[in-house]
């Protein structure tokens, strides 16, 4: 196996810390193409799908990517920007806000990018660049507040598969939650308290996740507790007793139990319950995407609103916004403690010019 090396490597190249934040992915064009493309990808993950693998090829391939792209494509092109898509620019942003605030502390020896678990820009690629520009260590931040297997433990995996390619491996850290780091739980109460500010509250405040099977949960991973956590954490800022708002699960997929209750199914039942008015917000979500702003913000809507009740508002992600970007300085700069650049270029330079005298 031929090892990738730094093609363009100087002994005389200055060492740098990297920064790389993920997030899931996008299609590249809100297209059938392109989408089944991406549907491929993500779904064939593993992590992602938990079924014997004969068995997810024949449904995946037989099935799923026959009918599902079309759908898909249709509702990626109501959300779709001048700026392509919304997960793949706010992440972007992130990425360009983050760099300026942290090169305030560390300077030009800090290098910050962003990369998709799936589609483009992938993690392979962009840990290439970073290592091309001199990292010689690396801090990974899954922008996942809670962990799960299949989103953070899958970009691990995309990590380690690309460093297995490498002939340097750059010294490694990885952020697998942030759940209940204080300065993310005041970020999302702070955005919160601001559209209270201007709309009021309403009957409920729904905290909703993304769904994973119940059966995950069974076999040991923490998303759901974590999940739990973090809206106790929101509530007891927000100052909100039991009765004021509750957990939820949207997007759930296929015929077996997912984490309950249903978001869909609670919403439509409220209403009857007297519950006339409620506000979302997906405390899960680092920037809005087809998820947050598709199901949540309109499909959702239209099953509350159908089933009698008056008004609904979804209280959209932290995004770029400079809270979000200072809590997130904070979270890296609390793991990239005791992490400094050497400054011995001069001597491996040295180094390099006695070798090639001996040869």
């Amino acid at each position: 196996m031929k090892y990738q090396g730094n093609q363009s490597f100087s002994h005389k190249q200055e060492d740098k810390i990297g920064v790389l934040i993920t997030n899931l992915g996008t299609p590249d064009a809100p297209t059938k193409t392109d989408l089944k493309k991406y549907l491929r990808e993500f779904l064939s993950d593993p992590r992602v799908v938990e079924i014997p693998r004969p068995l997810w090829w024949m449904i995946l391939n037989l099935f799923i990517l026959n009918v599902r792209p079309r759908r898909s494509a249709k509702a990626y092109s109501t959300v779709w920007t001048e700026r392509g898509s919304p997960l793949l620019f706010h992440t972007k942003d992130q990425a360009d806000a983050l760099r300026i605030k942290l090169k305030q502390t560390y300077g030009e020896n800090i290098v910050v990018e962003f990369a998709m678990r799936y589609g483009s820009p992938s993690v392979d690629s962009v840990i290439d660049r970073m290592l091309q520009q001199g990292v010689r260590k690396l801090l990974v931040l899954p922008l996942y507040p809670q962990y799960c297997a299949s989103t953070t433990a899958s970009t691990f995996d995309a990590v380690a598969a690309s460093l297995a390619t490498k002939r340097f491996i750059p010294e490694l850290r990885f952020i697998n939650h942030y759940h209940d780091f204080p300065e993310y739980i005041q970020a999302v109460a702070d955005k919160i308290r601001q559209h209270w500010a201007i709309n009021g509250k309403a009957d409920k405040l729904i905290f909703t996740y993304h769904g994973i099977p119940k059966r995950y949960l069974l076999n040991g991973d923490p998303y759901h507790c974590e999940c739990y956590k973090t809206s106790r954490l929101l509530a007891e800022n927000l100052g909100l007793n039991e009765k004021e708002y509750l957990v939820s699960f949207q997007s759930r997929f296929g015929r077996e139990e997912w984490l309950q209750p249903y978001t869909d199914k609670t919403l439509i039942a409220l209403p009857e319950q007297g519950v006339k008015s409620v506000q979302l917000v997906c405390p899960g979500f680092s920037a809005d995407c087809l998820e947050t702003i598709e199901e949540i913000d309109v499909e959702n809507r239209d099953y509350f609103m159908k089933a009698g009740g008056d008004r609904y508002e979804y209280i959209k992600a932290l995004n770029a916004e400079s809270s979000h970007i200072d809590m997130m300085a904070k979270l890296l700069e609390q793991h990239l403690q005791g992490w400094t650049v050497s400054n011995d270029t001069d001597q491996r330079a040295e180094l390099a010019r006695e070798l090639g005298a001996q040869r």
